[in-house]
């Protein structure tokens, strides 16, 4: 009995492993791919959503009860200014993000004041105004869902999302 249980075993962490395996893509796992504009991964479309995360970043984070741009954000910013000069066509909508902490309406105007920073960054950098939209959820749409300094960090942003890439 003990050898059928030890050989049952065997077979299920088999089938655990083909299970896990990939068919998709090989998407390199270089810690320096992405970082320039126009370098396309393995599976990704010119001017997708896809992207602008991977070549740009899409998402900038604030300290707590702050609109102000961080150097990082800055960084990012820019990254993104590059990536819309490259593809004049695309249109965005920056989204102003908070924590749960305040005010629903308190929180929707934290959020605006940050997705407005961002795109007057963007159009600082020569984005056309016109092709960005923004937009603020408030605490209404967090990344994490948890009550933690460390979910709470994450849910103060502004999030970049394609609208479209045609005319």
């Amino acid at each position: 009995m003990t050898n059928f249980i030890k050989i049952a075993g065997v077979f299920a962490s088999l089938a655990l492993l083909a299970a896990c395996t990939t068919t998709g893509p090989d998407i390199t796992t270089d810690p320096n791919a992405g970082t320039n504009v126009g370098q396309q991964p393995t599976g990704y479309a010119p001017g997708s959503q896809a992207d602008l995360e991977e070549n740009a970043g899409h998402r900038v984070f604030f300290a707590y009860d702050q609109y102000t741009l961080t150097p990082q954000a800055q960084a990012t910013l820019a990254r993104q200014a590059a990536w819309l000069q490259e593809y004049p066509e695309a249109r965005i909508l920056l989204a102003g993000n908070c924590d749960e902490r305040g005010t629903r309406e308190y929180n929707l105007a934290l959020g605006a004041r940050r997705s407005e920073a961002a795109r007057a960054y963007l159009v600082s950098l020569g984005v056309d105004r016109a092709r960005i939209t923004t937009v603020s959820y408030g605490k209404e749409r967090p990344i994490d869902p948890r009550s933690t300094e460390e979910a709470w960090s994450m849910n103060r942003n502004a999030t970049t999302t394609i609208k479209s890439v045609g005319a």
